[in-house]
């Protein structure tokens, strides 16, 4: 009656590709992919658009710290296939232009304006030893002070979150770049960047290609296991059926699980968390017009402009033209250029999140469904991550069957 499989894993994006691949290393072959699109890759799928490739999910790249995920994807698009890169990224401020992050860079701007900037810094909580904040929102005032709270980060986070600041936690801001007060004195006298960006730093992009050629390599190689076109309609907690047509051992969760609240089997409680799960819709907007910038990317602050960042295809990019922007569904304006929506772009880090799927994963795990990748686990997490994270999980289970 069913088509039976070891593992049936829901989505083709980076950690559901590389869980199957993993388990291909192994010698397991009873697995099946279910993927609504007719290509792999989820946000990370590129298109030709004006004769080059672009990133339909936004921005993506290959940060090049784990090792072990480098070495993984070159089996796939080799090593000698990707460009290397030191990370150009730009925020503009009013009529200025400084180089990301901004309390690294600040000695780039006029001098009158650094001193306000480093007096603001210098009256933070977190130099004055007051207790760190819950909530996102007066984190920033904590950390960078009033100045770059109120000209930077509170307007672009309203942008790219658009929900109320205080909803959202702090046990994310690993993330985030770590600079301290002493790093941005440090900056503005030696006029050099100091502090840690978490990623990017330096990253890979095809020479060739758009950054979901490596996907697609990858759903290409395992073809015959994956079934494209064909989008999660039901799944039966209870007796692991997906579309009453695959039942499997274990199930590998990796599309929203805001999908799957109409699923046979989901106790209300489970259901009531899975609702409280919130995120970004992201439109990426395609412009042929040529920029004059070395910057990979700019950050846009300014809530007056719709869009929240800009990347320069042509900087990384080989042999191509243009720029996308970013822009949060909510704010996105009509016109006549090329535009894709990504429905499911960004988890929102919101106070309650770690309780709500901490429980869902927990329950799901008791049947046998396990929660992987950016929407599995509910996390803004980057594709080397989402890629280590199909990886180690495949290695966990590996061998319970």
């Amino acid at each position: 009656m069913y088509k039976e499989f070891k593992y049936v894993i829901l989505g083709a994006g980076p950690s559901g590709l590389s869980f199957a691949h993993r388990l291909l290393e192994n010698g397991e072959t009873s697995f099946l992919i279910v993927e609504k699109e007719n290509i792999g890759g989820g946000l990370c799928r590129s298109k030709d658009i004006d004769g080059s490739p672009l990133d339909i999910g936004g921005g993506h790249f290959l940060d090049v710290r784990k090792k072990n995920v480098l070495d993984f994807l070159f089996k796939f698009l080799p090593e000698d296939e990707w460009n290397k890169f030191e990370r150009i990224s730009k925020i503009i401020i009013r009529e200025n232009e400084i180089d990301y992050p901004f309390e690294s860079n600040i000695w780039q701007l006029p001098a009158d304006e650094q001193i306000e900037y480093l007096i603001s810094i210098s009256q933070a909580g977190c130099n004055n030893n007051k207790p760190m904040p819950d909530k996102f929102k007066d984190w920033i005032y904590w950390k960078l002070g009033n100045k770059i709270a109120e000209e930077y980060m509170i307007p672009y986070n309203n942008k790219i979150q658009s929900i109320d600041l205080d909803r959202l936690g702090t046990y994310w801001l690993y993330k985030l770049p770590d600079v301290s007060f002493r790093d941005t004195l440090e900056s503005c006298l030696k006029k050099q960047q100091s502090g840690t960006i978490p990623a990017h730093a330096h990253f890979l992009y095809p020479k060739n290609f758009g950054y979901g050629e490596v996907w697609n390599r990858m759903a290409t190689a395992i073809k015959d296991n994956i079934e494209f076109n064909t989008s999660v309609e039901s799944v039966d907690f209870n007796t692991l059926v997906i579309n009453n047509k695959y039942k499997a051992q274990i199930i590998i969760n990796t599309i929203p699980w805001i999908e799957l609240v109409g699923s046979i089997g989901i106790p209300d409680q489970i259901i009531n968390e899975i609702n409280t799960l919130e995120y970004n819709s992201i439109d990426v907007t395609y412009y042929d017009e040529s920029v004059d910038t070395s910057a990979h990317w700019t950050y846009i602050p300014d809530e007056s402009i719709s869009h929240h960042r800009i990347l320069y295809r042509k900087n990384f990019c080989a042999n191509s033209i243009g720029y996308w922007t970013e822009t949060n569904s909510k704010r996105s304006i009509s016109g006549s250029n090329w535009k894709h929506t990504n429905k499911y772009a960004y988890p929102l880090n919101t106070i309650e999140k770690p309780k709500s799927i901490n429980a869902i994963r927990e329950w799901s795990e008791s049947k046998f469904v396990y929660g992987l990748g950016r929407w599995g686990e509910w996390e803004h997490m980057n594709s080397d991550v989402a890629v280590e994270k199909g990886l180690n999980l495949a290695d966990f289970l590996i061998g319970k069957l």
